[in-house]
């Protein structure tokens, strides 16, 4: 998620898109040694190790509980402290999915799963990868966001950086604690603010920086011990998590302002100046501070914002291939976008960006052709707007005497696309889908908000009231439709893509830190998108899935990375010498230093001069020599 890297094999995808995908897996028994076996992040041969006994086995990403093999457990010291019998990675999987499969309800088994990853990752992540469809929503989206409100009550260990608005003198002196400059590749940081669809989470919002980090290593393969959850305590407005005793967090007000830019801005320093090659993931940040906060940062370090631009990358990867099936042209999409929130103005950017791109025209220009509307209807220069909005804002001039609402909208301009991020339950009526159908034979229809409760629309009805004509992504999964829309009537079954970023933040992440890039550029994103687009299975097939599914995420990611290489390449910000120009070289590159959940052998080093992994030094605060209170802060 290595022994040695095998042969490469075709993913055998149900009806597979024209672009062939390849297994990341390392099989161990493969003698075959990878031509890139040399490389600090390489996945292949053995894991060195200076620790034995106990110590080893309460280390995560040594520990193998009973599949030590009898000559680990005499070189580490581990008879005796392990039952007799010996099992295989796979038996420890099933007997953990039956443990799993006991657990009385979702949130129990969220907690279970995250005991698997405090005692063993390679287990952890083994068992993800073979139930990937079954527990996904367990370890993300919605489970994770009950765990993340029960944050406070399901407490047993801390997991991740929590660093205090109120001793902002100290976060330098806290980041350093986690690790050498070499140490960390990935940081995800929240402040909590604005948690999944729940709001504001306070403390807890450090569990959606590890479930993001979970993700990454899940899907992209990214090392889970190289990377760093933080979450920015500045407090917290919701008064229920106020009046509880048991709250872990700050109990005061959020704070905004001078106060809280000067504890980000003390993080985003200490970050990059303590881990120079960390790419830094902004998650959950409110909607007055996550496109500010990007904007700032993002021209100076490699930076990215999931709510911003991954929702932003996935929506327009699934808008480029509805277009392709309904034979469009994205020069010439009309977008209009309900709810104009961080989500609907990421996604805004995305397209019109792409758009100028396509059509050689100015952001400016290109924004002419995007709507937004929000809860005043739609957004105009007489509109009260924050910053992110007013590139979009229509004359309101041009508007005056005319009904601003998304029915009117829909009826004056005839957009091809539509999309939803309003969390207004069934805004998307029969007679807006259908003025949408009028205008166009084949619209683009994409109801984003979650939970599946907030949708603007179901599927079904969008299809029944277009007559199969449309296509549909959705924020959540949904089963496939079926209808009389095949020829002369036939019944036919439409699958329906979930836009879910998780397939394509993490290859973005993978791209950035493989190529060490200095910065996230457009063109990067950009690629990144045509990646996806590119692997969209309603390519070869108009009732198949507008976007590749996450059981396919890894093959998906390793696409997804190499193009955002070369975009990094190509626009000089990729720092990384020694990056191989042939694309099937550089696919090779990649999978090579993508970690994979398998037990590779321990081979035993002496402590003395052996590297701080080998150590079981890494994310243990504590290991490193005192650090000073100061260590980064000038």
């Amino acid at each position: 998620m290595h022994f040695i890297r095998p042969v490469l094999q075709t993913l055998g995808l149900k009806r597979l898109n024209r672009v062939t995908l390849h297994t990341t897996s390392k099989m161990p028994g493969n003698t075959t040694k990878s031509r890139f076996s040399h490389l600090p992040l390489s996945t292949s041969g053995p894991i060195e190790c200076a620790v034995s006994g106990t110590v080893l086995l309460n280390t995560p990403y040594f520990n193998r509980g009973s599949a030590h093999t009898a000559e680990e457990r005499r070189e580490f010291n581990l008879t005796g402290l392990l039952p007799t019998g010996i099992q295989t990675l796979e038996q420890q999987v099933e007997r953990a999915y039956q443990q799993y499969s006991s657990r009385p309800d979702d949130l129990a088994k969220n907690t279970f799963l995250t005991s698997v990853k405090e005692q063993n990752l390679v287990l952890y992540f083994k068992l993800l990868q073979d139930h990937m469809k079954e527990m996904f929503s367990i370890v993300y989206t919605p489970t994770e966001g009950d765990a993340i409100q029960n944050f406070s009550r399901l407490f047993r260990r801390p997991e991740g950086c929590f660093l205090n608005i109120n001793d902002i003198d100290r976060v330098s002196h806290d980041l350093a604690q986690w690790g050498k400059p070499e140490d960390i590749d990935y940081i995800v940081v929240t402040d909590g603010e604005e948690i999944l669809g729940i709001g504001d989470q306070g403390a807890g919002g450090i569990l959606i920086s590890v479930a993001k980090l979970v993700l990454t290593t899940l899907c992209a393969g990214i090392h889970p011990n190289r990377t760093l959850p933080v979450v920015l305590d500045c407090g917290t407005d919701n008064e229920k998590l106020l009046n509880d005793d048991l709250y872990l967090g700050l109990r005061q007000k959020r704070e905004r302002g001078e106060k809280y830019d000067k504890l980000v801005d003390a993080f985003v320093k200490s970050a990059r100046k303590l881990f120079p090659h960390a790419y830094i993931h902004f998650e959950d940040f409110g909607l007055t501070n996550a496109r500010r906060i990007l904007d700032h940062y993002r021209p100076e370090i490699p930076c990215f914002n999931d709510d911003v631009q991954g929702t932003g990358c996935v929506t327009l990867a699934a808008i480029m291939a509805g277009l392709h099936v309904s034979k469009q042209k994205l020069q010439d999409t009309k977008l209009v976008i309900f709810g104009a929130g961080t989500a609907g103005v990421g996604i805004a950017d995305q397209v019109r960006d792409a758009i100028a791109t396509e059509k050689d025209i100015s952001k400016e220009d290109a924004a002419k052709q995007i709507w937004l509307i929000d809860r005043p209807g739609l957004l105009t220069t007489k509109t009260d707007l924050d910053h992110g909005q007013q590139t979009y804002a229509k004359d309101g001039s041009e508007w005056d005497g005319k009904e601003r609402s998304l029915l009117s909208v829909i009826k004056e301009i005839k957009p091809n696309v539509l999309i939803g991020t309003s969390t207004v339950p069934k805004a998307f009526t029969e007679e807006i889908v259908k003025a949408m159908a009028k205008g166009v034979e084949r619209p683009v229809i994409l109801p984003l908000s979650n939970p599946t409760r907030l949708h603007e629309a179901v599927p079904e009805d969008i299809l029944k009231w277009t007559e199969g004509k449309a296509c549909v992504a959705t924020g959540s999964p949904f089963d496939p439709v079926k209808g009389p829309w095949g020829r002369d009537g036939a019944e036919i079954e439409i699958e329906v893509a979930e836009c879910n970023n998780s397939v394509v933040f993490p290859g973005i992440g993978l791209g950035a830190v493989l190529s060490r890039a200095s910065r996230v550029t457009d063109k990067m994103l950009v690629a990144a998108v045509r990646a996806i687009a590119d692997l969209s299975p309603a390519l070869k097939d108009d009732t198949a899935p507008l976007l590749p599914g996450v059981e396919h995420v890894r093959a998906v990611s390793v696409r997804v990375a190499r193009e955002v290489i070369l975009a990094a390449k190509g626009d000089g910000v990729a720092t990384e010498h020694n990056i191989p120009s042939d694309v099937d070289a550089l696919d090779d590159w990649i999978r090579e230093q993508m970690w994979d959940p398998v037990y590779r052998p321990l081979r035993r080093v002496e402590p003395a001069g052996a590297s701080r992994a080998a150590k079981a030094e890494l994310k243990v605060v504590g290991s490193l020599d005192k650090v000073p209170d100061k260590a980064a802060a000038e």
